[in-house]
């Protein structure tokens, strides 16, 4: 198959003619975008509802047409999934991507229709390879075989005629019959429900491939990479795949796991992280060597961007493109060819550059510690427990943290649950350079740190193993895109990884 890399790469290449049309035009891009998506809506149930039929500029959608999180257009979903059409898109809808996070134990159906599947999902999957073939021009990446690790259940029906399953089992259900002939595992495992099961499976069934790359959770492929050595007897990944190439991340921070990365792959690696959810595919590495994702801006989506202190207000404000600030904080408003329409997806984004348009993800709106008025977010948790980390030369496997409340004798506090792979010997000094980093990435923590006077050091435990890992068991979200709650303002998920932790 080597002979045909060439060949790809020019077709990569090829494609990266039209990308650049979008990035060097995006906000003619957007423009075009959002009237494509008015004209499919202008007859459906929401688009009478919200007379899209009288809207002729970006000035009058954000007027008319109000934002709308998941419960709001519930209803809406409801009769869709009833089988009737023309409610909110103007062709029928035959899937839906079940998605729910750790915040809720309650499923999102997020409806899937063609264009969505093939204009936003494929058409992107397209681009990041364009996209990693112009920064590689050489790549002999399809030479050999991607490991996708994805997938947790199969589709189910619902009506006749449409079913729903995650994200991954329907693009995997969707995709073309040679797409089977550079992934791995064949598609009974791919598909598989058990986790633990699934694990094992995957490691015996690509142990002897010509894997070039992965596509993964970062937590649920280190699991999958150590099980590989186990069986193989090998010290590193390049000495059980020696043509690997890239790993494609996304879905967590890869900040506090970048250096386990490496030293389990153990040679020369590209990591290229996406931005891709249920609710459509947003971004991807164009740079391998600088932060940020490309904004995708002809993929079927107008975005938006709420700046956060916005969200919960009755009419909140939202920027396009040509009002962005880079380093500010941004909520994802999105309007999508799958019917969702000014959409709050719930993740925070920075823009890291604005010509072209990229984006780093910074969290998630319900993610965040103000308990103080310090203002913690995820990308400021991540950064910190990375560089505590590295400090220290050992590594995590999962953290969350919450506020522990100012009572009559004491100040508050952040209290900390780390599941350490190696543990620090000295837990005290690392909370206090945990601590100093949190200080350096967030001023307002600083400020509230400052001699105790709001909040005091965090209060660290080291977690036995598994827990995390038990306790999303017990919730019922085991693999796939089901992730740790890195921060929550509340004690409710804190308390029952404790319990879980001492049941061990």
């Amino acid at each position: 198959m080597k002979i045909f890399s060439p060949a790809l790469s020019r077709l990569a290449r090829f494609r990266y003619w039209h990308i650049e049309h979008w990035v060097n035009s995006p906000i003619a891009a957007q423009r075009e975008i959002l009237q494509d998506l008015i004209t499919h809506g202008q007859y459906t149930a929401f688009g009478l509802k919200y007379q899209f039929a009288d809207i002729f500029n970006i000035r009058k959608f954000k007027a008319t047409v109000p934002i709308h999180e998941y419960q709001d257009l519930k209803p809406y979903i409801d009769q869709v999934m009833e089988g009737e059409d023309g409610i909110l898109w103007n062709t029928p809808v035959k899937w839906f991507a079940k998605s729910s996070g750790t915040t809720s134990d309650k499923s999102k159906f997020i409806p899937l229709t063609e264009e969505s599947i093939q204009d936003n999902h494929f058409q992107a999957s397209k681009d990041v390879l364009a996209l990693y073939y112009k920064s590689n021009p050489d790549s002999d990446l399809l030479t050999g075989k991607s490991l996708v690790i994805g997938g947790s259940h199969h589709v189910h029906p619902i009506k006749e005629d449409i079913k729903y399953g995650d994200l991954s089992a329907v693009l995997l259900e969707n995709s073309p019959f040679w797409a089977g002939l550079i992934r791995t595992p064949e598609l009974s495992i791919a598909l598989m429900d058990e986790w633990e099961e699934k694990i094992e499976n995957l490691a015996q069934s690509t142990i002897h491939e010509n894997v070039t790359s992965i596509a993964g959770v970062p937590t649920w492929t280190l699991v999958l990479l150590k099980r590989i050595l186990e069986m193989s007897g090998k010290l590193t990944i390049k000495e059980v795949w020696p043509n690997f190439e890239l790993y494609i991340h996304g879905g967590v921070s890869f900040t506090p796991y970048k250096e386990q990365f490496k030293k389990i792959m153990g040679g020369d690696c590209n990591y290229l992280e996406i931005y891709n959810a249920s609710e459509g595919f947003f971004a991807a590495q164009d740079n391998l060597k600088e932060e940020g994702m490309l904004l995708l801006l002809e993929h079927g989506i107008f975005y938006e961007f709420m700046p956060i202190e916005e969200y919960g207000k009755e009419f909140p404000i939202t920027y396009g493109l040509n009002k962005v600030e880079i380093g500010k904080n941004y909520a994802i408003v999105i309007s999508t060819n799958g019917g969702l329409w000014r959409y709050l997806v719930g993740d925070t984004i920075q823009f890291t550059h604005l010509a072209p348009y990229r984006i780093k993800v910074t969290g998630r709106l319900k993610q965040f510690i103000n308990a103080f008025g310090e203002e913690l977010i995820v990308d400021n948790s991540d950064k910190a427990m990375s560089e505590a980390c590295a400090q220290f030369g050992v590594s995590m496997k999962e953290y969350t943290a919450a506020p522990i409340y100012m009572s009559d004798h004491n100040t508050g506090a952040h209290e900390w649950l780390i599941e350490f792979e190696t543990a620090p010997t000295d837990l005290n000094a690392f909370t206090i350079e945990l601590d100093k980093n949190l200080m350096l990435a967030n001023s307002d923590y600083e400020a509230k740190r400052h001699k105790n006077i709001a909040l005091s050091l965090p209060q660290i435990t080291s977690v036995k193993k598994g827990c995390f890992h038990a306790w999303l068991k017990q919730k019922g979200k085991l693999g796939g895109q089901h992730k740790v709650p890195r921060l929550s303002n509340e004690r409710l998920f804190i308390e029952e990884i404790k319990k879980v932790n001492q049941a061990l």
